[in-house]
């Protein structure tokens, strides 16, 4: 079961289990869909692995199997907007 971080690791934006624009690796980083696409181009910045869309939760599961609360900081900073 996908652990369902809650937000983007690098601009913070909340990234709610049910909801769709959420990418991460294999390691379950998290982020959202304009870092995944513009700052990231599709790599991850933690462990080097290609991101992929998560896939989202059916909204009647999160009773039974919640998704994560805890908010995971990056150690460095994300690199900037693409120009």
């Amino acid at each position: 079961m996908l652990e369902m971080r809650p937000h983007c690791e690098c601009c913070g934006r909340d990234l709610p289990a049910d909801a769709a624009g959420a990418w991460i690796c294999s390691f379950e980083c998290t982020f959202c869909d304009d870092c995944a696409r513009e700052r990231l181009h599709g790599t991850c910045p933690n462990c080097g692995g290609e991101l992929l869309r998560r896939p989202t939760r059916a909204a009647a599961l999160p009773r039974k199997y919640p998704a994560s609360t805890q908010r995971r900081v990056r150690a460095e900073p994300c690199p900037p907007d693409a120009a």
